[in-house]
């Protein structure tokens, strides 16, 4: 028998606040989770949603470092980024704050506290690298070397982003401090440590016996974790920005990131609801769910309950993880370090009232299984095909209909005929479907079944064709045309979770209040004599254009960061400085350049070499435009044998360099220089 419990805690995994939010952030975390909030309120049941930056951590002090400001000026800014971006995307938090608060630095300092008294940590001293010329212990960040396995000279003692194989800083070829440069030394530190071993019995027990509905992602990872073994691991580490640990002896020693960060869910639910906030924590009849991406599935699902375990005093372990899988871009794995990422509060700008094509884009393609891809094509072709031809042409159809015909006043069903009861019995079997697959965490599955209510109302109006039966039947037409407009306030209910702003303004258009999911499936939600609003459309056709400039900008992400990891070519063998010297390297003046026919890639030049003027032929067509240089100086070789090219005689080479992408730049003096003159 299923479980009955009186509310809800939902948490989001906190993004970090060293970069704005992507697309792969919400697809795993922020989407669903608001989905699910939402459906959960419309049901009328007590939820609270928290969410919050993680402003801790290595990467925060390695971006203060690059932009010479401090961890907090950096944390300061992109956690408004971060937060405003979220409120325009609709994601419903009952509160997003902050572990830089001091409601968490006090939680998360007690909660370190109450373990130790409780003696529930390992002490112990391991060696790790230390930068001497910095004075200061490097975490893995802050460590780069020669990656063991492709050879990339700038990987990091955690990652070589280059092949994305996972590191140890002492796995790196001569590695050297981050910070100053210098050649790390090993040196004996000491921490605190949660014996997770000591934890793994009731871990299993609780996951392995007691939670087999979770998503098999999620159970199986947890599952390897454990038949591996669980081992301690450190709570503390040596860094100036985080929350000190609050123990004589642990000056310069911070609380761990993972340890500090999760205890931000309940100093949330604290700054929200300062009196009541165990209730949501520690009341057996309290359901948590963690919304989370499964590169925090070990931290949630294993680390977290075990700290809660050991605190013990009647915290809740969650009830469910749904941790969806990864989302990729264009084929490519998401990256901010490379840019390769959609940035939120981007796309809010370049699409400006376009929040819920990118939540029902994101929806439709959630990695809740596996890996998925988002491609701009896609995301063009989902909103013109879908949100627009289907969703947005039935409603819109709906309600003209109703203004051609009654004058935007909703008409009486007096008419009504199998096809109308059979058509609502429908939409009540699309929301028992639509009800199980979101109360089961299937928001692929149930977008599919909101987007069928849609579909249902196409067919409905292309059956029954009231613009036909108007000609004669003027009772049958309103009752066809009732029928639509109850779908039409059905399909509003049914998208709330998943693209609110659409329902908003759908709700507007048929003159109703707010709804809830017990409404879904009524056959008398709009009372006949109600006036509708005008007609507005509710998402229109993206242009070609618009993805283009997406598509561009993303390639010269790639291009940019092929050039940050380009190598130079081997060095050529030696020559001897008399075989050099017999080339006739000198400087000329272009004074005419035009495309030779039928040759894509060629230019004829005609260049004044200061002894008459030469004809020399060069394949660099796809960078230039003739015309512009006309009246440029070049460098070419001189006493090269003559060769016909295209039936044209080349009287030399003119020199260019080749970038990494392959287009070629013509090499030439900076200031004017004598034609004729030769390079020395």
């Amino acid at each position: 028998m299923e479980k009955e419990f009186k509310r809800t805690l939902i948490t989001t995994a906190l993004p970090y606040a060293n970069g704005p939010v992507h697309i792969g952030h919400l697809a795993g975390v922020y989407v669903p989770a608001d989905i699910y909030a939402r459906y959960l309120r419309m049901n009328g049941q007590d939820v609270v949603m928290v969410g919050g930056s993680d402003e801790h951590g290595v990467p925060i002090t390695i971006k203060a470092r690059k932009e010479n400001v401090t961890p907090q000026d950096i944390v300061d800014r992109y956690h408004k980024i971060i937060k405003d971006s979220f409120e325009e995307l609709g994601i419903s938090f009952d509160v997003y704050s902050r572990t830089t608060s001091g409601e968490h630095a006090k939680t998360a300092s007690e909660f370190f506290k109450h373990l130790y008294d409780k003696g529930e940590f390992v002490e112990q001293a391991s060696m790790q690298l230390y930068d001497p010329e910095a004075r200061q212990f490097l975490a893995d960040r802050y460590v780069t070397g020669k990656c063991p396995h492709c050879g990339n000279e700038r990987a990091y003692g955690d990652q070589c982003e280059s092949c994305g194989t996972s590191l140890s800083p002492e796995e790196l070829i001569e590695p050297k401090s981050a910070i100053t440069g210098a050649k790390p030394e090993l040196r004996e530190t000491k921490h605190w440590y949660l014996p997770l071993d000591k934890w793994e019995p009731a871990l299993r027990k609780w996951i392995l016996d007691g939670h087999t509905e979770w998503k098999t992602n999620v159970y199986g990872q947890c599952k390897s974790w454990l038949d591996m073994g669980l081992k301690p691991r450190a709570v503390s580490r040596d860094l100036d920005w985080g929350i000190p640990v609050p123990v004589e002896g642990a000056e310069g020693k911070v609380l761990y990131v993972w340890f500090d960060a999760p205890i931000g869910y309940i100093s949330n639910t604290k700054e929200i609801l300062p009196d009541t906030w165990q209730t949501y924590w520690k009341d057996p009849e309290t359901r948590i769910i963690n919304f989370i991406g499964k590169d925090n599935i070990v931290f949630h699902c294993i680390v977290f309950p075990a700290m809660l375990m050991a605190y013990g005093d009647g915290y809740q372990l969650p009830e469910n993880v749904p941790a969806n899988e990864f989302l990729n871009l264009e084929g490519d794995k998401i990256s901010t370090s490379r840019n390769w990422a959609v940035w939120l509060h981007e796309y809010l700008k370049d699409f400006p009232g376009k929040q819920d094509v990118l939540r029902y884009v994101l929806t439709a393609n959630a990695p809740e299984t596996k890996d998925n891809d988002f491609t701009w094509r896609d995301f063009q072709a989902r909103n013109n095909s879908e949100l627009v031809a289907i969703l947005g042409n039935f409603f819109n159809r709906a309600v003209v209909l109703t203004h051609k015909y009654y004058d935007g006043m909703v008409p009486e069903a007096v008419k009504l005929e199998a096809v109308d009861t059979e058509v609502m019995a429908e939409i009540r079997a699309v929301k028992e479907q639509l009800s199980h697959n979101l109360d089961t965490f299937h928001f692929r599955d149930a977008l599919k079944d909101m987007m069928n209510i849609a579909r249902i109302g196409n067919k409905y109006l292309q059956d029954t064709e009231p613009w036909k039966v108007a000609k004669t039947d003027k009772e049958r037409t309103a009752s066809i045309l009732n029928t639509a407009l109850q779908i039409c306030a059905n399909l509003a209910v049914a998208s709330e979770p998943f693209i609110p702003f659409a329902a908003a303004k759908m709700r507007s258009m048929l003159g109703l209040g707010c709804m809830t999911w017990a409404n879904l499936g009524d056959t008398q939600l709009i009372k006949p004599g109600m006036k509708l609003s005008q007609p507005e459309l509710l998402f229109e056709k993206i242009e070609d254009s618009a993805i283009e400039a997406q598509v561009a900008r993303l390639e010269e992400s790639r291009k940019q960061n092929e050039l940050a990891q380009h190598q130079a070519a081997p060095q050529a063998p030696d020559v001897d400085f008399d075989t050099f010297m017999k080339a006739d390297l000198r400087i000329g003046t272009v004074l005419e350049c035009e495309k030779v026919p039928k040759a894509d890639k060629l230019l004829r030049f005609l260049i004044d070499d200061g002894l008459g003027k030469r004809t020399i032929v060069s394949g660099i067509a796809k960078y230039y435009n003739p015309e512009e240089l006309v009246g440029q100086q070049v460098c070419f070789i001189a006493n090269l044998p003559e060769r016909k090219l295209r039936g044209i005689t080349s009287q030399g080479m003119i020199l260019s360099a080749e970038n990494p992408d392959g287009s070629l730049v013509l090499v030439g003096p900076k200031g004017p220089v004598v034609p004729g003159s030769q390079v020395r």
